[in-house]
């Protein structure tokens, strides 16, 4: 089976996104510690019936929400977005959350505390900056 991996910022700290919504630093920090990376799925444009590989790590920095993970050639939705990826079409990152802490702010939120529950591969993200950072194809054994 070969994978394709790839990372990036799936949240920007401090950016308000095309919703209005500004995510705060610590917001994810609960929401990491109950749930391992592995939990959190992998989807292709937040379609619950299209899982597209696994997050293999995830952590807050200074800048935001970094995520690393591997996107298998599984399924037909896994080598559509494996070539997306390669050829350049598809870069695009986006979380999918329940927010638990907000306050209100100029038609937007500050999000304050989220539940992260999956973090997808899209086309058009949320947050335009939220995007891939690298990409490695390898082949597994």
């Amino acid at each position: 089976m070969s994978f394709l991996q790839i990372a990036g910022y799936a949240s920007l700290f401090g950016i308000k996104d095309l919703a209005g919504d500004i995510v705060e630093r610590g917001a994810f920090a609960n929401s990491l510690k109950q749930l391992p990376a592995m939990s959190v799925r992998m989807l292709y444009q937040h379609n619950g019936n299209r899982p597209i590989g696994e997050w293999v790590k995830i952590f807050e920095d200074e800048i935001g929400l970094w995520v690393d993970g591997l996107i298998y050639d599984a399924s037909d939705d896994a080598m559509l977005a494996q070539s997306m990826v390669k050829s350049g079409q598809m870069d695009g990152l986006s979380i999918g959350f329940r927010t638990l802490d907000f306050t209100p702010v100029n038609g937007g939120r500050i999000l304050k505390e989220i539940d992260l529950r999956e973090v997808s591969l899209v086309a058009f993200p949320m947050l335009p900056r939220a995007r891939l950072k690298t990409i490695n194809q390898s082949i597994a054994a």
